[in-house]
């Protein structure tokens, strides 16, 4: 499983635009075969913080996400309503052993 969490500092000014156009993209994002969440948190210490919590199938999922149109769309749209550049960091969750 591929965990990725995607840190977005929004303009305080513009966060509804940024909310109506990343809305778009949860939806067809979650509607993915590959995906198993896909959840935007805000931050309630810091004001216009948002984090993407992400959690694919595997690689092939994340690649095939990378590349549709409600992905591209939103990246290309999305640095207007940025105060910092995103912070991506991913993952490659491995079970836990219980026992």
């Amino acid at each position: 499983m591929i965990i990725i969490h995607a840190g977005f500092q929004v303009q305080t000014d513009k966060e509804d635009d940024f909310l109506a156009e990343i809305r778009p993209l949860i939806e067809a994002s979650r509607a993915e075969e590959g995906n198993i969440s896909y959840d935007l948190v805000k931050d309630t210490e810091k004001t216009g913080a948002y984090t993407m919590v992400e959690l694919w199938k595997d690689l092939d999922a994340v690649k095939f996400h990378n590349q549709t149109d409600h992905f591209t769309s939103f990246t290309a749209n999305a640095p207007q309503y940025f105060a910092a550049p995103p912070h991506v960091e991913v993952y490659d969750a491995k079970p836990v052993d219980k026992k």
